[in-house]
């Protein structure tokens, strides 16, 4: 893939979508960030180019730098419009100041669509002592919440409850619903389901867990922390202290860890996100590790994963979302979320195993399509899914 720094340039926004594609791909995106710093330089108030920038460094590993940049460009502009061609849907999507993971990336989800999607982003000094906007929204047809659940974004999601219940357009994924995604509080929503699995999660502090006793091994992680970082399988009491020594947070979730292995040795992990209830397998993750992620896996590098991948994505219907049917209609039915995804497996007894279960689960299809042929279409008709989802519900 080649970089077209001018086409890049004469671009109002370029969006996460294509700077996500290029950074996947291996192209340096370098450049960009260049480019992109000569034209706030030029002019200091264009907030696109902030945005654009703001995500630029985060896809470099600058995420201290990046939301500096970002909020820039949010105390400039709050509204970020991408058109479409020939639009026949508005949709508006809430977003919060934060990183890649604090907002549904909802950019993917309507790429080359008849969607004109505008983000929005929400932040404390928008709301009003008596609890109103201070501000109207952009015109809109459909408002979708893409605030993700997180400790930051908590009283956001708070403050637009009472706001949103009676909203003039419909509204998907109301914040009441995401508040429940943390891990404790999922666990208990999806207590007591015949068909699943999902361990008890429990939040601890620093202090509380020198003295706590646990039935080991457990799975121990910071609280909002994500992909991985910091999450260890602990064995024994020495081990966990010495987990401890190392870690500068001070809470945590821990939960009792589950052997998910397979027969031939192989853990697998599958995103699976529900839209409007159905189920759409975004990815299958194979590892000898049981800290799966997909980017971890090695599934570019092992022709065998994929084509299980290719496999199971091609039989999804009939085999895995049939055998799982009830406990997909049950997570939706309790969740009461139009948009969300779970990150699950299979115990050794035939039970659907939920690790996580979240409203921002990152879903694209930006992987190549010379070792991954069989992706554009499945995910094709995953975003259809969400795309028919936001036309439904104008009706």
């Amino acid at each position: 893939m080649k970089l077209n720094l001018n086409a890049l340039a004469a671009k109002p926004l370029i969006g996460l979508v294509e700077l996500m594609r290029l950074a996947h791909a291996g192209v340096d995106i370098s450049p960009i960030g260049q480019m992109l710093i000569e034209k706030t330089a030029e002019n200091p108030n264009d907030a696109n180019a902030l945005l654009d920038l703001g995500i630029v460094l985060q896809l470099r590993g600058n995420r201290e730098l990046a939301m500096q940049v970002q909020q820039q460009a949010i105390e400039l502009q709050r509204a970020y419009v991408f058109p479409a061609k020939n639009p026949t849907l508005r949709v508006l999507a809430l977003m919060s100041a934060g990183d890649l993971m604090a907002n549904t990336p909802i950019e993917f989800l309507v790429e080359n669509s008849d969607i004109e999607l505008t983000q929005f982003f929400v932040t404390e000094d928008l709301f009003t002592v008596a609890g109103n906007l201070n501000e109207d929204l952009p015109e809109h047809d459909v408002l979708f919440v893409a605030i993700a659940e997180s400790e930051e974004n908590l009283p956001l999601l708070k403050q637009l409850e009472p706001i949103l219940k009676n909203w003039d357009k419909p509204v998907l994924n109301q914040p009441e619903k995401i508040t429940n995604m943390s891990r404790d509080a999922a666990c208990q929503l999806l207590a007591n389901i015949d068909e699943i699995s999902m361990p008890e999660t429990l939040r601890y502090s620093l202090e509380s867990l020198n003295s706590a006793s646990f039935d080991y091994p457990i799975i121990i992680r910071p609280i909002d922390s994500h992909a991985g970082h910091d999450l260890d399988k602990i064995e024994s009491e020495n081990a966990l202290k010495n987990y401890l020594t190392q870690q500068n947070y001070n809470e945590f979730f821990v939960a009792k860890f589950i052997d998910y292995r397979n027969a031939d040795g192989l853990f697998r992990k599958y995103r699976v996100m529900l839209i409007a209830g159905k189920p759409f397998l975004a990815h299958l993750a194979i590892s000898q590790n049981w800290m799966i992620h997909y980017l971890n896996a090695g599934m570019a590098e092992d022709a065998k994963k994929r084509a299980e991948e290719a496999q199971v994505m091609a039989q999804f219907n009939e085999t895995f979302a049939q055998k799982h049917a009830a406990a997909f209609q049950k997570i939706y039915q309790r969740s009461g979320l139009d948009y969300v995804g779970l990150d699950c497996s299979e115990t050794p007894d035939g039970k659907l195993l939920i690790f996580e279960i979240d409203s921002c689960m990152i879903v694209h299809a930006i992987d190549p399509i010379d070792l991954f042929p069989y992706k554009p279409a499945h995910m094709a008709k995953l975003f259809a899914a969400f795309q028919q989802l936001l036309h439904d519900s104008k009706k």
